[in-house]
């Protein structure tokens, strides 16, 4: 077996490994260090290191985008698989690059009020939600002082561009604490030069702690067991009544949250992921970009 395949089959067992509560969204990092191990011991450290310098290191694995998987519920397969493919149509016209909650984006849209004129955002990605063509994420920055939120349908056709400034992820899937954090953490320069990622690299995770705002707040942060928040001016007895709330019985035994799509369910999806990116390759050497 060649260590190229070993990494594809470890990448795979990785991802598809069991989570629950707050392992469901384990860091790419956390993934990358376990498989470097594996690998490790497999091959052996000279074939690693010749992995890393090599184009098949990591080259492999296809970002899966995550509203191309649907929800729990009852659902319809056809109507699930046509909204899919208008979704790689339209990734078709435009770049729609990888990206997750924590990442710094600039998106370009047009402007449906002047013709011919064009409108430019950039700032923190704090949520992401939807699922197919109802994808939507939204973007914050401070500008003038004042906390500027923008909600962007991914696959509108007023979107022009997609730009990832800086490519990284948070501890949390959910950043609108940002609204009650001091605005130093939201405050991004809009002509901020982009930073690359090395491909086959694995994404970076930002474990900084934001320090929140004097109360009041918007929610009451401490129950919602946020990693990303810093705690240390927050009293004691309001921890313990946070704890309280996000360890409640239903929650913690609520075998839904051990939810995952069926194995065959998923394989048709990535297959169908995997025969898109093929075709935009396809279409990008035709045209000689």
């Amino acid at each position: 077996m060649s260590p190229a395949l070993i990494v594809r089959t470890l990448l795979r067992s990785i991802r598809r490994q069991p989570s629950v509560n707050n392992c469901k969204q384990v860091t790419l990092a956390r993934c990358s260090s376990s498989l470097e191990n594996k690998i490790v011991e497999v091959v052996g450290d000279e074939e690693v290191i010749q992995l890393r310098k090599s184009d098949e290191y990591g080259s492999e694995e296809t970002f899966m985008s995550p509203e191309f998987f649907p929800p729990i519920g009852k659902r319809s397969k056809l109507q699930d698989y046509l909204e899919r493919q208008d979704c790689f149509r339209r990734r078709l016209v435009i770049d729609i690059p990888e990206f997750y909650v924590g990442s710094i984006l600039a998106v370009t849209t047009a402007d449906p009020y002047a013709l011919g004129k064009e409108k430019r955002f950039a700032g923190i990605c704090i949520n992401r939600k939807g699922y197919g063509l109802g994808h939507t994420f939204m973007l914050r920055n401070v500008v003038d002082g004042l906390g500027v939120e923008i909600i962007y349908d991914m696959y509108s056709p007023l979107v022009r561009k997609i730009e990832v400034l800086k490519l990284e992820k948070r501890l949390d899937v959910n950043l609108r604490y940002l609204r009650d954090a001091l605005p130093e953490y939201s405050t991004i320069d809009p002509d901020m030069i982009p930073i690359k990622h090395v491909p086959g690299h694995p994404i970076p995770v930002n474990n900084i702690k934001v320090k929140l705002k004097p109360r009041p707040y918007s929610k009451r942060w401490e129950r919602m067991d946020m990693q990303g928040i810093d705690y240390s001016d927050m009293p004691e007895e309001k921890m313990e009544e946070g704890k309280e709330w996000h360890m409640k019985d239903h929650t913690r035994y609520d075998l839904l949250q051990l939810w995952e799509l069926p194995e065959d369910y998923r394989n048709q999806i990535e297959r169908e992921i995997e025969e898109h990116e093929r075709e935009k390759k396809k279409r990008l050497n035709e045209s000689g970009v």
